[in-house]
């Protein structure tokens, strides 16, 4: 059965679900006021299922996750001999996590359609290689993490900026992933934002962010 555990007070997880229900997924809402609350609630609901009964369970588990919480999970699915197979954005997962279910069983989300169209293949891979992407697409993205953070209500400062944006765009893994034309990268996160400011993409005030629309709209 595929599952997706998401929480209805934030809207980035919203708009998560209404994608993948339409592709057939069974959407649970866990609604709270903390961010991990989807979380919590799918590692009790798979510990429940694979629980030992007398009734038969599943073999093997996909888990789609960024994080390190989920390693408590995993070690018990292992304990009770099922297979663990792991799913993480680029740049987003614990390097722990993939050593806590080997690499053998660990894929970036960005290589299923590879991994579809090569089920029949045995081909290499490296879990270290590092994506790009250009300037300009690292803005869309910055704006968007910056949307994300004001609909959470959180502060838009550079660190949860930085990490929304790793978030949402698997090729981003830092400042230094970013290309701009000349082919230079940039040497820090602040001055990709000073960039920014410059080009008149936003705005920032006492390490917070601000995006230029919104200023046009309160004045």
């Amino acid at each position: 059965m595929q599952k997706l555990y998401y929480n209805s007070y934030y809207q980035n997880q919203v708009f998560a679900k209404n994608h993948l229900e339409f592709l057939g997924f069974n959407c649970v809402d866990v609604p709270d006021n903390t961010e991990n609350s989807a979380d919590y609630r799918l590692m009790a609901d798979c510990v429940q299922l694979f629980a030992p009964k007398p009734s038969p369970s599943p073999n093997a588990i996909i888990l789609v996750v960024r994080d390190w919480d989920y390693a408590g999970l995993i070690c018990i699915l292992k304990t009770l001999g099922k297979k663990v197979i792991v799913f993480a954005q680029r740049g987003s997962a614990s390097p722990k996590l993939i050593k806590l279910v080997g690499n053998e069983n660990f894929y970036f989300v960005d290589e299923l359609p590879q991994l579809v169209g090569n089920s029949n293949k045995t081909q290499p891979r490296n879990t270290d290689i590092l994506s790009q992407i250009n300037y300009n697409k690292a803005i869309e993205y910055l704006i968007e993490a910056i949307n994300t953070a004001l609909s959470q209500g959180k502060p838009t400062v550079f660190g949860r900026i930085d990490k929304l944006m790793r978030q949402l765009c698997a090729n981003y893994q830092g400042c230094s992933s970013i290309s701009t034309s000349d082919g230079k990268k940039f040497k820090s996160f602040s001055q990709f934002i000073d960039a920014a400011v410059k080009d008149g993409k936003v705005r920032k005030q006492n390490q917070e962010l601000f995006l230029i629309e919104l200023d046009r709209l309160a004045a």
